[in-house]
């Protein structure tokens, strides 16, 4: 148990909060989640425990959610029991302290999962057989080795025996032709007429198409959180009088939860009593936190900063709101918007007419050597060795410009987007509350003097309004004075005594009730000019302005202006993409409404294409709404409150530090977490659009005269496979031309 004590009105006020020192929050085989109060408490208890799990043989990963006062582990038990383990995990983390341990990181990609290194492997290793055909083949014709014939055929035939096997299953299984279909005839004319190298040099430079192809396609496995840890492990409940700990899940509707500081939220229900500051992130992705009150509303997955609140549950389970948004996240369709593969689509379309034209050939002059140069000549290994390279060297490059794009696929689809959905908090502006000015009243304190008391009052006050004025007394070298009685309104302000003087911080109807005038401010600002004219009405001008009031001894000597910031690469992205590029710019918020156009106007987008007040369901119909009226969607977010719109764009973009899930959902990651990156991403992606039309070129023009040729006046299965092959490099080449000359400028060669 822990007991915190603070000092109030002269007054000592004990609070009891029924949290064990560490418990288990709950667990599976293999991983464990146990709730460590320290860890909200101590950055450096925090690094230590994850350093020293870390180390741990046991121990595979650890995740560790600082706010939620909570650590998960995945492990191994090595021979020992799960209850074994499970000790042990608990004696590391209580002797964190006196523990000295040396850990040596792994260098792993944190990209690609253990597994992958195996698979790229068994991909390469793929080349090894019908490079070694082609070899002996090379060896045994041209240069007139002692090669066996034999021995060359049976490479070939070995090479050639997973493309016989897809095709026979293509038009046994599939009733369906494929470019299996075309490479298993082009082979069996090869070895109809006894020749071997041609055959192999075709099957070694599909492979390697394929090969590439593999390794630039997004893998379809999509991660999400899991619902359980969205929305809170356990619940303190009151029955029959007492107040019990139980999982989440088993919370029933009607009961009564209690939620203390420091805990998320379980349930989706109207507050009874108490009142506390919330942290709606998670779910709205609003950085400014709401007073929880008697007959208020609040959500599963949100944050209790500071004072204590007591629930009426109304939606448990997979019912409350943060449920709905994992729910609808895992039913959207990732996949289908992102499984074609733009090389296969454009060389199957080319299979038919091969084919057609080559049987017409062979039936006309009966000379399978003909046929053969035909089938060569089919245009589709150059396209399917150019393309996938177009998007492998566009994928490095914008890797080098710390931007991870999931695949080939979500390049041509960035290449082609019209219209950007911009998330409000924390993608266009940086998503933290900061201090942008003092206004004072004239003739008594000055702006330094009005900064110095509200600084002195709020210090270690957790409310982010809070600590921006902390931040930016210390920024401009402000003295913070002690600070003696205090007493905390959740939601009002603070009053205080400094060096003997009564100082109240906090909002205008605070100030109001404690009897302070503050006319002279409303009535002479400009700021208020055309505004309301008294405090205690709604005031449009004050939620643009967003301020919090000072007083020295019943008296208002001024008022500190704050907001959320908009990214200084934010106006000048939004101008490019709107006069540069002519796309359609919209802004999605869970935020209010004055303040979501407030931030429109700054940027220049038209107050039509914004968004405010929506959930993260709301978010998604938006996305989809845009996407049913022909357009192509990109949305740009950061938080799990976005990870549903994410997954339903054309395209989802999110960032390095944003939350796990958006993470995951996104096909575009911003490594560095500027948004000017994205500019670069599209910039490569219409690029690498642009290579992939000039190796349309390249591939069908040589092609198409070698193809007239074979067709009329004949021409050697070898001097089609040069032709044929020679463009297939060629066009290879010209799509890594972008990543060699990035090279050079960097001096990697």
């Amino acid at each position: 148990m822990q007991t915190i004590k603070s000092q109030q009105s002269g007054s000592k006020s004990t609070v009891t909060v029924k949290t064990p020192t560490i418990s288990l929050v709950h667990g599976i085989p293999g991983r464990v989640r146990l709730r460590v109060m320290r860890l909200s408490l101590d950055k450096n208890y925090t690094d230590n425990v994850q350093t020293l799990l870390e180390s741990d043989i046991h121990v595979k990963q650890t995740r560790i959610n600082q706010a939620a006062s909570s650590i998960a582990i995945n492990y191994q038990t090595k021979g020992k029991s799960e209850a074994e383990i499970l000790d042990h995990l608990i004696s590391l983390i209580e002797n964190v302290n006196r523990s000295t341990v040396t850990v040596v990181k792994k260098k792993v990609n944190s990209q690609t999962p253990p597994e992958t290194e195996d698979e790229n492997e068994g991909e390469w290793s793929s080349l090894v057989i019908p490079g070694l055909a082609t070899l002996l083949a090379f060896l045994g014709g041209p240069l007139k080795l002692p090669i066996s014939p034999q021995l060359s055929f049976s490479a070939l035939a070995i090479a050639a025996f997973p493309v016989v096997k897809r095709a026979f299953q293509s038009l046994l299984i599939e009733h369906c032709l494929n470019i299996d279909c075309l490479d298993f005839l082009s082979l069996t004319l090869g070895a109809i007429q006894g020749k071997v190298l041609t055959p192999a040099l075709v099957l070694t430079l599909h492979e390697l198409g394929d090969v590439i192809r593999e390794q630039t396609a997004r893998s379809t496995e999509h991660q999400t959180s899991d619902l359980l840890d969205t929305i809170g492990r356990f619940a303190w409940v009151e029955r029959d009088g007492e107040e019990q700990q139980i999982p989440s899940d088993q919370v029933k509707r009607g009961d009564t939860v209690i939620v203390y500081p420091g805990e998320q939220i379980p349930v989706d229900g109207e507050v009874l009593q108490g009142e506390a500051v919330i942290d709606q992130q998670q779910l709205t992705g609003e950085s400014m936190p709401v007073v929880g009150k008697s007959g208020i509303l609040v959500y599963a997955s949100t944050l209790v900063r500071s004072g204590q609140i007591y629930i009426r549950a109304e939606r448990v389970g997979k019912q409350t709101r943060a449920a709905a948004s994992i729910e609808l996240l895992q039913k959207a369709p990732v996949h289908d918007t992102r499984m074609a593969n733009y090389a296969s689509q454009m060389a199957d379309k080319l299979i038919l007419p091969s084919l057609i034209l080559a049987g017409i050939v062979l039936a006309t002059t009966r000379d399978p050597s003909r046929a053969a140069s035909i089938l060569t000549l089919d245009f589709v290994t150059g396209i399917r060795v150019s393309v996938p390279t177009a998007f492998l060297g566009a994928l490095n490059h914008t890797t080098r410009h710390g931007i991870l794009v999931r695949s080939g696929r979500t390049l041509e689809m960035l290449a082609e987007i019209d219209t950007i959905v911009f998330d409000k908090t924390g993608t266009l502006t940086q998503g933290n509350i900061a201090v942008v000015g003092v206004e004072t009243v004239s003739g008594r304190m000055s702006a330094t003097e009005v900064l110095a008391l509200a600084a002195s009052a709020e210090q270690r006050i957790t409310h982010p309004v809070a600590e921006a004025i902390a931040r930016y007394a210390q920024e401009q070298g402000v003295n913070i004075y002690p600070r003696g009685e205090w007493d905390y309104k959740v939601g009002l302000g603070i009053q205080v005594d400094i060096n003997g003087q009564d100082v109240l911080v906090g909002s205008a109807k605070f100030l109001t009730q404690a009897g302070v005038d503050l006319d002279c401010f409303y009535e002479n600002h400009p700021c208020f000019q055309e505004s309301c004219a008294h405090p205690d009405q709604e005031c449009p001008v004050s939620e643009w302005l967003s301020l919090i009031y000072v007083a020295c001894n019943g008296e208002f000597q001024g008022a500190i202006q704050y907001k959320d910031p908009v990214r200084p690469e934010s106006m000048p992205l939004i101008m490019r993409l709107q006069q540069e590029y002519g796309m359609e710019v919209h802004l999605l918020t869970g935020d209010n409404e004055v303040r979501a156009k407030m931030v429109a106007t700054e940027l220049k987008i038209p107050e039509s294409q914004v968004h405010a007040e929506a959930f993260p369901d709301q978010k998604a119909a938006i996305v989809r709404e845009l996407r049913r009226t022909g357009k192509t969607v990109a949305f740009v977010g950061d938080g799990l409150n976005d990870s549903v719109a994410l997954a339903y764009a054309d395209v989802s973009v999110s960032f390095e530090n944003g939350s796990d899930v958006a993470r995951e959902t996104a096909d575009v990651v911003l490594m560095n977490n500027n948004l000017s990156s994205l500019l670069e991403a599209i910039a490569i992606a219409k690029q690498t659009k642009h290579l992939i039309e000039q190796n349309t070129v390249m591939v069908v023009g040589p092609n198409l005269v070698a193809l007239g040729l074979a067709s009329t006046v004949g021409l050697h299965p070898l001097i089609a496979t040069v032709v044929h092959n020679g463009s297939a490099i060629a066009a290879g080449l010209n799509s890594l031309r972008p990543l060699v000359q990035h090279q050079l400028e960097s001096g990697t060669y």
